[in-house]
């Protein structure tokens, strides 16, 4: 029951996943993009073109925000990472034989 699970979760993951690789492309380049722009206005003297970067720095800023449904899609990968992770681990054996624990306490007891 425990895979069933596992299994419904990572088919749903990987389709959130799926569905939004489109978005997060996009806010992977306009990350970079914003990042190109942040370091040539570092390095720009000029007030037109100050200003001229801003102006840009902006348009491509609301293009940012515009995918932040890509944040959905990273969620959906650290849930596949979990399915993935957790799919072959074994639970721990049960024992239900009585007297294993009293051989155990019983070998504790003769230590002393």
């Amino acid at each position: 029951m425990k895979k069933f699970g596992l299994f419904l979760a990572g088919g749903a993951a990987a389709i959130i996943l799926l569905n939004t690789i489109g978005p997060m492309v996009a806010l992977l380049v306009s990350f970079v993009i914003l990042y190109f722009i942040y370091k040539q206005f570092l390095k720009v003297d000029s007030i037109g073109w100050k200003i001229a970067l801003i102006i840009f720095g902006l348009v491509v800023l609301a293009s940012t925000i515009h995918n932040i449904p890509a944040l959905i899609g990273a969620g959906a990968a650290y849930v596949l990472y979990l399915v993935y992770k957790n799919w072959n681990k074994k639970a721990p054996p049960k024992n239900d034989d009585p007297f294993a624990n009293f051989d155990k306490q019983w070998n504790e007891l003769k230590k002393y």
